[in-house]
């Protein structure tokens, strides 16, 4: 929906994707999705891209190091504004803001403040297709990943599960929409539960635990 919205905004150019990908897995950071799905995704999409290749569990160091590289190309190629799907994370947003004002680039937020009941409803009516790839077992249980964001899925949500998953509760693989040329096939495949050591520096032995649906290419 945020690029639908800087597409259609005559205020902005839409030039080039950032994509961070997990280089030992070769899947799209967080949520597991495969590179080749990824590469069908954007090729439907028509718009130049470049990936930021990650470690298998990268440090904030090593992410930041990474992530300096690529806004440094862009900047130089005379890229002035970067665009994210943030809705109401405020310390979000002024992270991304600190990081970038360091480049001199402005960071532009097409989603902010909306309603998110109303803004998934909105992405469902406009005819975007997604998927759950990931889902925070904290909240949601196996049943919940693999299945399409659909009117049926946003009214079995949990009561402390934000309607887009703003929270990190849940993320999807947007495989068909408006700004598509074509939807992308895909086969699900198995579920796996993974966990992972928490990043809150007091959460020591703390872990976080995930269930990712593994899409195939078709």
């Amino acid at each position: 929906m945020a690029l639908k919205m800087l597409l259609d905004d005559d205020e902005h150019s839409v030039e080039h994707l950032i994509i961070s990908v997990n280089q030992h897995y070769d899947r799209v950071s967080m949520h597991g999705l495969r590179r080749e799905l990824m590469e069908k995704q954007i090729a439907a999409l028509n718009i130049p891209f470049t990936t930021i290749e990650l470690p298998q569990e990268p440090s904030m160091e090593e992410y930041s190091q990474k992530m300096a590289e690529v806004v440094n190309m862009l900047r130089n190629q005379g890229f002035t504004h970067s665009g994210f799907g943030d809705i109401f994370l405020e310390d979000l947003r002024q992270y991304r803001e600190e990081q970038l004002a360091q480049y001199d680039i402005k960071a532009v937020f097409p989603l902010w403040g909306k309603d998110t009941k109303e803004l998934v409803n909105d992405f469902i009516q406009s005819g975007f297709k997604a998927t759950t790839v990931c889902v925070k077992a904290e909240f949601m249980g196996e049943e919940f990943v693999g299945r399409d964001l659909d009117e049926v899925f946003v009214k079995q949500l949990p009561a402390q599960v934000d309607p887009c998953g703003e929270n990190g509760e849940f993320h999807t693989f947007c495989y068909d929409g408006p700004i598509f040329s074509n939807p992308i096939p895909f086969k699900r495949g198995e579920n796996t539960y993974r966990e992972y050591e928490s990043p809150q520096k007091d959460a020591e032995s703390i872990k976080i635990g995930f269930w990712y649906c593994d899409l195939l290419p078709d």
